[in-house]
């Protein structure tokens, strides 16, 4: 019997943040802490990542209305909900244009104790939980209060399970964060901690970098998800938006 999956599958990383800036400036000035004030689901995109989302809004907006995205679902923090929007608004969904649906499971990995804290921050002031997390490594280091990449990838294959229940043979495209794009991928590749730590480590996720999928029957006649693009940053060239890969504010020790 065949399996049950999307037709196709967009996965994006919202656009250019606040906490991105924020961060950012932070790092340059080795300071401990994130300057932003706002909780980590509250902090919207900076005006550079409004544009990044319009962008990649009017490149999906482009394709036939037969190859665009039926169903969009975005995490629930600000900056992915409005990437949605904006993608929606330039026309990159078909269909009746429904607005995006929110699943909480697409939320950004949750950083306990070590929100808003730097590297150096989190050495100076949690020297024995960087002195663990060096050992134990990022993938299954949890730290008080938060989440390890497994917890995230936990969530998230029960997220899957809802979309392929729900939009099978469907084209669905998913706005989400840095961490979680790289959790679907270890997922819908089989990947291993190795392969997966090894993608991150050759280069952040783009903001708005798009992510695809294609699902096609393999020799045993089951559909098996085929990665067509990664990181893919034309509609930003497209449209001169420049292209950013911060982590986000909460995410210095990701």
């Amino acid at each position: 019997m065949r399996q049950r999956w999307p037709e196709k599958l967009w996965i994006v990383r919202h656009g250019q943040s606040a906490g991105n800036v924020a961060r950012e400036a932070a790092d340059a000035a080795g300071l401990a802490m994130i300057d932003i004030a706002l909780r980590d689901v509250d902090v919207p995109l900076s005006d550079l990542g409004e544009r990044q989302a319009q962008a990649v809004g009017r490149w999906f907006g482009s394709m036939a209305d037969d190859d665009k995205p039926e169903i969009v679902v975005s995490s629930p923090y600000i900056r992915a909900r409005q990437t949605a929007r904006a993608i929606c608004e330039a026309g990159g969904i078909s269909g009746l244009r429904r607005p995006p649906l929110v699943d909480e499971r697409l939320r950004e990995r949750e950083f306990g104790v070590f929100d808003r804290l730097t590297t150096a921050g989190i050495r100076e002031k949690y020297p024995e939980l960087a002195e663990h997390r060096a050992l134990l490594g990022k993938f299954y280091h949890r730290p008080p209060g938060g989440e390890s990449w497994a917890d995230v990838i936990l969530r998230l294959r029960s997220a899957l399970d809802t979309i392929s229940l729900h939009h099978a043979d469907r084209r669905v495209l998913i706005v989400c964060h840095q961490v979680v794009v790289l959790c679907f991928r270890y997922i819908l590749e089989e990947m291993d901690e190795a392969q997966v730590l090894g993608i991150d480590k050759a280069g952040q996720v783009l903001n708005c970098g798009v992510c695809e999928y294609d699902f096609e029957p393999d020799d045993a006649a089951l559909c098996v998800p085929k990665l067509l693009r990664y990181n893919f940053a034309a509609p930003l060239i497209e449209e001169h938006a420049p292209i950013t890969s911060e982590p986000d504010a909460a995410v210095a020790a990701r």
